[in-house]
Formats: structure tokens, sequence, C-alpha cells
């Protein structure tokens, strides 16, 4: 069979280029199973559409395999239609969780075929199975696909329980070098080493999230949180080295360190191991107290360069709805431990909640204010399969799926609100609230800057660290 894998990008307009580990670990089981395939990497390079009908014009594919974002959906669409345009006999299995989220729509709304449900390891080694050996899709779990105009779901392939399991990627089959030299857009100033030295790259430890907040979507919602042991994440950060002289890890988990054991298990087996890297990942706020300071200074000495977690509220009431299981007072603890440890933070805001009044968003930059952090912000943008998504639909804010789905955008863009706060109204608040946390920090940035700044801003005590590119 010819097989194509394609990447996407998520975000054509920026200069940064995220590496697709999802579609790396796809690729890895399927050439160590035996299948060779080609590669359309739109996100490491860019590709014109005339580019595209050249690349997808090269062999007639007989399975063409793509995975993204949900809001990367109108970027998909455009490039499965030159896919089809060029392979019209071609089976076109898409995952991640534009198939996760969106099945039916995105079966009847764009050239796919076929959309694989949630992880992918076992179920595209199934299903490449079936299709070669023309066997009923119906066997195969974890694909949903039309069936005579009809919708057929197989439900969920069962979940890897032990994630070390799961084979390390293969990067090269991505063009690395494109990823690395990109990836020095994530790394912040001021740097710990001569910025040519540098060469940093993502590592993700778990997969999913303990948590359920009613805003947001993963692919492995339907499953338990699982995360790597430190010997399998130490595997791969070894052999990133190695192979690629990398001395910067930014994990990218939806949620590294989710308490502090997890933090000292990682410390304490850097130490042991003598691994010589910087790194950075996400917790929760809140996790860290005062009595945490020794351990967190401890990560800092050990190249630990910012922890990220999200406040998104300040009021309590808002974290009740969101379902966020965490206190504001809890989260002011964490940032001024950090402080005293040291270590940079970083810290989301989503605006516009349901409840959202022009008190509650005073509260949320008032708690940044007081603190000294400029939140990353970012409008509520209701992902399908969330409760917050279909309270939109049910407010006639989301009438027509397809018009929703080619607009969604960046967190950054104001496109659906379901506060009671007028549109301009909000948009001048955030704004001007942005300013005074921007001329507290002396930051410095100008009207058109304060959401999309160009730059993430991650502080400690009064010392400001930017990042290019947010």
């Amino acid at each position: 069979m010819n097989i194509v894998i394609v990447n996407p990008s998520v975000r054509p307009y920026m200069d940064k280029a995220y590496f697709p580990t999802g579609l790396c670990y796809i690729g890895t089981v399927m050439q160590q199973a035996g299948y060779e395939f080609d590669v359309i990497d739109v996100e490491a390079h860019r590709y014109s559409e005339e580019k595209l009908e050249e690349l997808f014009g090269k062999k007639s594919y007989d399975i063409i395999l793509m995975g993204t974002l949900v809001s990367a959906y109108k970027y998909a669409k455009s490039i499965l239609e030159i896919a089809r345009k060029l392979n019209p006999n071609a089976t076109i299995v898409v995952g991640n969780s534009i198939a996760s989220s969106i099945p039916e729509h995105l079966l009847t709304h764009t050239q796919a075929d076929i959309g694989v449900k949630g992880e992918g390891e076992v179920v595209i080694l199934n299903l490449l199975k079936a299709l070669e050996n023309n066997t009923p899709l119906e066997g195969v779990k974890g694909i949903v696909f039309l069936r005579d105009g009809k919708l057929v779901d197989t439900g969920y392939e069962e979940s890897i329980q032990d994630i070390d399991t799961i084979p390390l990627p293969n990067w090269d089959i991505f063009d690395m070098e494109v990823y690395l030299s990109k990836a020095i857009l994530d790394v912040s100033e001021p740097y710990p080493m001569p910025v040519e030295q540098i060469r940093p790259f993502i590592v993700i430890a778990s997969r999913g999230c303990p948590y359920r907040c009613t805003f947001c979507y993963h692919v492995f919602h339907y499953t338990k949180y699982r995360y790597r042991s430190m010997d399998n994440v130490f595997l791969e950060i070894d052999q990133l080295q190695k192979r690629y002289g990398v001395n910067y890890i930014t994990f990218y988990d939806e949620l590294t360190f989710f308490n502090q054991k997890r933090l000292e298990d990682f410390v304490e087996a850097k130490i042991a191991r003598r691994s010589d890297f910087y790194w950075r990942g996400y917790t929760r706020g809140g996790v860290f107290k005062e009595k945490d300071l020794p351990l967190l200074i401890k990560a800092r000495e050990n190249g630990c360069l910012g922890l990220f977690y999200a406040l998104e509220s300040g009021n309590p009431d808002i974290l009740k709805a969101m379902n966020k299981h965490m206190k504001v007072e809890d989260f002011i603890e964490q940032k001024r431990v950090l402080d005293k440890a040291k270590i940079p933070s970083r810290t989301f805001l989503v605006i516009g909640f349901p409840g959202e009044t022009l008190d509650t968003l005073k509260q949320s930059f008032d708690v940044c204010y007081e603190v000294g952090i400029y939140p990353s912000v970012g409008y509520l943008l209701p992902q399908p399969q969330t409760p917050i998504f279909d309270l939109a639909v049910e407010k006639g804010l989301i009438a027509n799926l397809e018009d929703y789905l080619i607009r969604m955008g960046d967190r950054q863009d104001l496109t659906i609100n379901l506060s009671g706060i007028p549109d301009a109204v909000l948009e001048e608040e955030v704004t001007k609230h942005l300013g005074r946390i921007s001329d507290k920090l002396e930051l410095g940035f100008k009207r058109g800057q304060l959401i999309k700044t160009g730059k993430m801003v991650l502080t400690y005590s009064s010392q400001e660290i930017l990042l290019d590119k947010d």
C-alpha cells in the first residue's frame, strides 16, 4: 500500500513550529510493524497549495493519514480537499481531537473517510490490517465511518494502561533540524547559556489530565490520566541528548507535575543520573506551599527555568463553575513560594466565562497585579464535547457548526461571548487591566501588544523573563 502521513499547520501565521508528537508516535509503531510511508509536513515547511498538489500527485496513494486539533479544522479541511483531488480513490483517515470531538461532522463536511478516536497506536495498526485485507471495519475498535450514509461508531479501543510500553518516538520521521531550529523561539531570556549553544525540544511525560474543567477538551477524556515512569522519561531525554544534543526540555503535557512527589521524583532522578539539561513544565495552581520551598530550591538548582500553571479566574464562584478544584489563595501562595525559590512562573486566564462581570474580571486581574505576574489571556473558546460548548449552542451562539469551526481562531480572539458584558466593553476592560499590569512590571507593551504580545512573559520577584512568540 502507498501511505502518506500529513501534518497540517495549526497556526500557519506564526514562525514557530509545533512538533507533531502524536503523529510521530503513530508513525513509529507503523514503522515497527513494517509499514513504509511518505510524509508531507506542512507545519515544518508551510507548503503552498501548488506545492501540496505537487506532493500529493507524486504517487497514487492508497491511504492518507492526518492528525490535528479541532481548532485547525479549516486548515485541515483545505488540505484534505487537495489530497482528494489528487488521490480520488484513497482512504483518508483522520485522528486527534478533530476526529474525537466532531466525528460525524468531520465525515460529512470534509473528505475524511474514517476518524480515529482517542489513543491511536493500537487502532492504527488494526485499521491498516483491515484495509490491507479488505475485512469489515466494524471489527476495528476506536474508529468512526459512514455506512450507507449512517454513522458507525465502534467505540473506543482499550487504552494503554502502561504507557511505558509505547515505543519511544522516532523523531527522524519528521525534519528534526527544522523543529530544533524553530524551538529556540520557545526559549526564554535571559538565556541560560549563549543562544547558539541552546538545543531545545519537547517531551510528553503523561497522557490526559485527572481534572475535568468544563471548558477543556482533549482526546483522553474517555480514560484515566496516566504518566510515565521516571526511567522511561529519562530514557527519552537521554536519546534526545545523544542524537540531537538537546540540552533544554519543555515538558508539554496537560499536567506534568501533578503533586509535590512527582516533582521530587523527577529532581531526584535527574540528580541520580547526573543528567545535564535545563527544563520547564506544567503544574497546577496551589500544588506547592511554603513547606515545599526546599524542594523548589532544589528544582531550580537542578535546571528548572519555569513552571506554568493556570489561574483561569480570580473569582471563586467562576472557578467552581469551571470545576477547577483550586482556591485563589492557594494560587497566590504558590506564586510567592516560587518567587522565593527564584523559579519563573507563567499563568493563564480564561475571559468571558458565564457569570463574568466587570467585578469578576477585575478580581482576576487584581490577583495577577498583586503577585506580579503578566497573564496569558484567552477569551473563552467553546470546544465541542464540553459543557461550555453545549451551553453556547443552547443560547444560540453556535447555530451552525461548520461556520463556527471555520472561524475558530486563537484564544486571544473573541469569538463567542458567554458573559453578560458587551463585546466592545469586555475587550476594552481586558486591555485596560493588562495595561496596568504591564506598567507595574515595566514591560513596555503598547496597546496593540497587550493580548497578542509576541512574547511569553514569565516572572519571579521583580524580574521579567520574556519569550519570543506567544
